[in-house]
């Protein structure tokens, strides 16, 4: 099943085209683009950005708009568009008069009713652009983020590029809470911010190697454990591992613009290697023995559990190999290892999404 794509619902005039004095685009004289629009949005279509237009144009098919006024300009409209690659999913047009309060007409939300209940949209990440209030109202009716395109009409907003980088770009965050009858567990990363882990586990060894995930891997990391260590370590082990992998997963979003891949073969007393792929099929390969069962407060048969389910809830295949005679060395070697390739793998280097797929 692929996963959800972002809707950018767009208006029209004074959005995708030049607004003229009249308000009316009904002759090919008056058809010009905004600037920057087409820039724009080839590159949320590379992002895996899908467009809907939705436009009120006040009483279109009346004597004053005729029909075929409007159709030709708007045509010419969307082959440059075309031309360019970039292909509208809908056009939806509501043709009434402010005063009438159509349910269709923006900032009411009829026109796109249909839309609500595609789960192939995924609406947390979908926005709305527009130059004028009611597309933001629009926005806030539907529950989605909302742009004003800087305009000479309606003043001030921001522009195409900005609106781009703002939504291509956007933070890599996640916040995850798992309860369980076991465990009582808080996860929030941020996948570009290297910041100094934050880490509460219960269990002081395995603090220590979960902030190696953070510092190596490069990216910031905050969890929080409350489990039940009066009778095993394996609860607390198994459901970070989960909660973890499930806001690396959540964090990635569609995984656009990431290396995937990452191999590190880390030298110190310990030798590990570990070969990751961020291919969304979960699988976990374990090469090693360990030197004594214990290190610390953690059972080493947890260290290649943790990594297992880990791989489980984020949907990453990793093969992960350790020798060594310390087994603290081992221990920490693996983290680090893992860690090393999956800053490799997250590492972001533009916009297209690295599968032949189509999707991770």
């Amino acid at each position: 099943m692929n996963a959800p794509v972002p809707v950018l619902f767009v208006d029209r005039d004074g959005t995708l085209i030049a607004e003229p004095d009249d308000f009316q685009i009904d002759a090919f004289e008056k058809l010009r683009f905004v600037e920057g629009v087409i820039p724009a949005l080839l590159r949320l279509r590379d992002a895996g950005w899908q467009f809907v237009m939705v436009t009120n144009q006040d009483g279109l098919g009346t004597a004053a708009f005729p029909q075929e006024s409007f159709d030709g300009p708007h045509a010419l409209m969307l082959q440059v568009f075309a031309s360019q690659g970039i292909r509208f999913r809908e056009v939806l047009i509501d043709t009434s008069f402010a005063q009438d309060n159509s349910p269709t007409r923006k900032p009411n939300t009829g026109l796109v009713t249909h839309l609500l209940k595609d789960r192939g949209i995924d609406w947390t990440r979908s926005a709305m652009v527009g130059d004028r209030d009611t597309d933001i109202q629009f926005a806030d009716n539907l529950g989605i983020r909302g742009f004003k395109l800087r305009s000479p009409q309606f003043g001030e907003g921001v522009d195409w590029a900005a609106i781009a980088h703002a939504l291509v770009d956007a933070p890599r965050t996640a916040s995850v809470r798992r309860k369980t009858s076991e465990t009582d567990i808080d996860v929030e990363v941020d996948l570009d911010a290297a910041t100094k882990p934050d880490i509460a586990s219960g269990l002081g060894f395995f603090d220590h190697m979960l902030e190696q995930l953070g510092t190596h891997g490069g990216f910031g990391l905050r969890l929080r454990c409350t489990g039940d260590l009066h009778i095993d370590e394996h609860h607390t082990v198994e459901d970070c591992a989960l909660a973890l992998g499930q806001a690396l997963r959540e964090a990635l979003g569609g995984k656009r613009g990431i290396a995937r891949y990452g191999f590190v073969l880390p030298m110190d007393e310990a030798q590990a290697s570990a070969t990751l792929d961020l291919s969304g099929r979960p699988y976990f390969a374990f090469d090693g023995t360990f030197a004594r069962e214990r290190v610390g407060d953690l059972p080493t048969e947890m260290v290649p559990h943790f990594f297992h389910s880990l791989c489980q809830s984020a949907g990453i295949t990793l093969q992960l190999a350790v020798s060594g005679d310390n087994a603290h060395h081992q221990v920490e070697a693996c983290f680090k290892a893992v860690a090393r390739a999956l800053r490799m793998a997250l590492r972001r280097e533009g916009d297209a999404l690295p599968s032949s797929k189509g999707v991770l």
